[in-house]
């Protein structure tokens, strides 16, 4: 498959899905996932999220940058795997390009300047470079999936509802 095509179907499926399982790794070695909602597209990341800069996923990001984002479509069977090395922003001029009224939600009203508003101090962007992703797009109505799941149960043979497709960091990069 072309390059570009996987990569429109990897952002496509993300688009679709919005919301990661963000994972991070603790300072003693633990993996910790959290869900996260993924922000539009930007130039100069492959994702990016906004947090709150008090949160510990912070804090394991200055001991290991690697990150992992998880994806799945309970109605679609459909998912996406990215991994990647996450750098975090407090670049003001930045938030404030890029802040969207929703953001509130998460951070609440404290106030004066922690008003959840472009110009409160509590918001990090969390930018994600990927070095590789991977996902399972799927081409066939919903009925026909759920025939085939049924008939693998039925004969014991594997179903696999879509075609996996892994993209690279270089072809992210193209």
């Amino acid at each position: 498959m072309a390059t570009s095509k996987k990569i429109d179907e990897l952002y496509d499926l993300i688009e679709g899905i919005e919301t990661a399982m963000f994972t991070t790794r603790r300072a003693d070695g633990l993996l910790v996932s959290r869900p996260m909602a993924t922000q539009e597209r930007i130039e100069g990341a492959d994702l990016f999220f906004v947090t709150d800069s008090s949160t510990h996923k912070l804090e394991d990001l200055q001991l290991d940058p690697h990150v992992n984002c998880s994806y799945y479509n309970n109605r679609t069977h459909e998912w996406v795997s990215v991994s990647g090395v996450a750098h975090v922003s407090r670049n003001r001029a930045k938030i404030r390009q890029l802040y969207k009224e929703e953001w509130k939600a998460w951070l609440g009203d404290q106030g004066g300047d922690r008003d959840g508003g472009p110009t409160d101090s509590r918001i990090a962007l969390i930018l994600v470079d990927a070095d590789y992703a991977c996902y399972m797009k799927v081409n066939k109505a919903r009925p026909i999936i759920l025939f085939e799941v049924l008939k693998g149960m039925v004969t014991g043979s594997r179903r696999v509802p879509g075609q996996v497709q892994e993209v690279t960091g270089a072809e992210l990069m193209d």
